[in-house]
């Protein structure tokens, strides 16, 4: 049996002071990755910069230039990936501690059937930092990404050749119609924490296309469903009220249950 190794793809546009935060904590971790592989698809020259003009570990190395978006970016991770387990780690999200990646490889070493796996992370989530996260199930599928974070998703690069690299269709959810590809594939939730989500993301800014094209992704593999235009109809009435006063005082209630995670 081949021994596992870990490729952390991290992609980048213009933000440099992200892309030193994730690298830093790449570096803290006390089993390091095979490879820490950084996509610069960047206007401006700055991350190439500090890459090349700074002392780099050996497992780093990065390929900059123009892509067309976050996807193509992450297909192009994978596609130069030398190791067998990818992971997406973009710029600005962190390991939550040093021993991460020995986690997750760990969980790989004692299951060679083993395809993926993903795990609790940290969020910010009604003005407050949270960590949530459950196992995943195909059944509750209409709820979108909701209770998998798709930067703790470490996946055998297999599966890519099996199931195909990321839509380049979505400008969103294309970790979703990943997901919806390989739901029937063994894998496992890790209750330790893995990753701290950054707040600023894409799928946060542009929360109401996310579940537009979450819901195109959900019917185009198992049709229409009363249960996602519910589920979808909650999240947006949450996603108003967390963003009020009332809701951030119901939210440190509900945290306070410790019933953030539901």
């Amino acid at each position: 049996m081949q021994p596992n190794t870990i490729t952390v793809i991290t992609i980048c546009f213009n933000n440099l002071q992200d892309v030193e935060d994730t690298c830093q904590s790449v570096n803290m971790q006390q089993q390091p990755p095979f490879e820490h592989l950084i996509i610069d698809g960047s206007s401006t020259p700055g991350i190439k910069n500090y890459l090349q003009n700074n002392q780099q570990p050996p497992y780093r190395r990065w390929i900059c230039e123009p892509d067309k978006g976050i996807y193509d970016a992450i297909n192009k991770g994978i596609k130069n990936a030398g190791g067998n387990i990818v992971v997406m780690l973009n710029a600005g999200d962190t390991f939550y501690d040093a021993q991460a990646i020995a986690h997750a490889q760990n969980a790989f070493d004692k299951d060679e059937t083993l395809q993926w796996l993903h795990s609790k992370y940290k969020l910010l989530r009604g003005n407050q930092w949270v960590i949530i996260g459950k196992p995943f199930e195909k059944s509750k599928l209409y709820r979108g990404m909701r209770s998998i974070c798709h930067q703790t998703m470490f996946v055998k690069k297999e599966l890519h050749n099996k199931y195909g690299l990321y839509s380049t269709i979505e400008k969103i959810a294309a970790d979703y119609d990943f997901l919806c590809r390989i739901a029937d594939e063994k894998f496992i939730f890790l209750q330790t924490p893995l990753v701290n989500f950054a707040p600023a993301g894409i799928s946060s800014s542009g929360y109401f296309l996310s579940l537009a094209e979450s819901k195109k992704v959900y019917e185009k593999y198992f049709g229409k469903s009363v249960l996602l235009n519910l589920w979808q109809l909650r999240l947006k009435i949450l996603f108003y009220l967390l963003r009020s006063p009332a809701g951030n005082f119901l939210y440190k209630i509900k945290k306070g249950l410790k019933l953030e995670n539901m």
